[in-house]
């Protein structure tokens, strides 16, 4: 049992009503304000970035939300498996979009954020993206330090080939540019790029069945007969898998890697969010075979 297994029953309920039911609206919000010190947690991990904590507290809590409306408790792990890899995802792809990779004067950034916001202003307004000359109009800035600023953004994050790049330019479209375009694979990557080291902590047999359940999107079954055993050893590997990819992930590390086997050490100030995995629900026993070598 951990501090979250009471609602547990609650997902299951979300899931079966309908949309628009009155009491679904009730009980997601009263999940995700339950599980709101598991974001907090996740958010403290990263606070020595130098970012503030209430910035970082904001974006774990959208993962949680996102977490909450993507979870699927018919699909095995519970809840706590499934939101603290997409938090921390979450949380990560925050500090890639704030990473500048050249220096860039501090007038510069603040700009850029008054440029966002008016752009956002004039294209409601307008009914269009705006010119550079129209954002520096509105902000009272000169149309050099907008066209300055939307060329150091170019440092910040990746952006459309549409953005002007010097004043003779300046009647072309900026909007495309400030607005940040994700690519749908990113999030995939970085998940992988989260569990990848503690992955690599399980055994052979364990790293497989983990991949090929969630990245592979296999169900037991299918993953009993591609390795040769019964869905019901799959069951207990998994579980056995996530309980210890929970211990790492809930433990406040500092790069400190675990031996294949163990959770990871605990740093300074550590706290368990008292996770557990409970046993996978079986679809149905698959026929028993003699076990043999996963291929690598």
């Amino acid at each position: 049992m951990n501090e979250y297994s009471h609602l547990s029953p609650l997902f299951t309920e979300l899931a079966c009503l309908p949309k628009g039911h009155r009491r679904r609206s009730r009980l997601r919000d009263r999940l995700i304000i339950e599980h709101l010190p598991l974001a907090r947690h996740i958010a403290k991990r990263f606070s020595q970035r130098g970012e503030p904590l209430q910035d970082l507290e904001q974006v774990a809590v959208l993962g949680l939300i996102n977490a909450v409306d993507r979870f699927d408790p018919a699909r095995g792990p519970e809840f706590l498996a499934f939101a603290i890899p997409t938090i921390t995802g979450e949380v990560l792809r925050w500090f890639r979009d704030r990473a500048w990779t050249i220096r860039v004067p501090r007038r510069l950034k603040e700009l850029d954020m008054s440029i966002s916001t008016a752009a956002d202003r004039l294209t409601q307004e307008l009914g269009r993206a705006p010119t550079p000359s129209e954002i520096a109009a509105r902000l009272d800035v000169a149309l050099s330090d907008v066209v300055e600023s939307i060329q150091a953004r170019e440092a910040y994050r990746c952006v459309s080939l549409d953005v002007p790049l010097s004043t003779e330019s300046e009647d072309e479209s900026v909007h495309n540019g400030i607005l940040a375009r994700t690519d749908p694979g990113v999030a995939l990557v970085e998940d992988r790029e989260v569990l990848s080291p503690l992955v690599d902590a399980l055994t052979e047999r364990e790293q497989r069945i983990v991949l090929l359940r969630f990245f592979e999107d296999m169900t037991q079954n299918e993953i009993g007969q591609e390795i040769g055993i019964s869905q019901m050893h799959v069951s207990r590997v998994l579980t056995a898998a996530l309980e210890r990819l929970r211990q790492a992930l809930t433990a406040d590390t500092r790069g400190v890697r675990a031996t294949a086997g163990t959770a990871r050490t605990p740093g300074p100030g550590a706290r368990s969010t008292g996770l557990s995995v409970a046993g996978q629900r079986c679809g149905g026993n698959a026929p028993r075979r003699r076990e043999r070598r996963a291929p690598r």
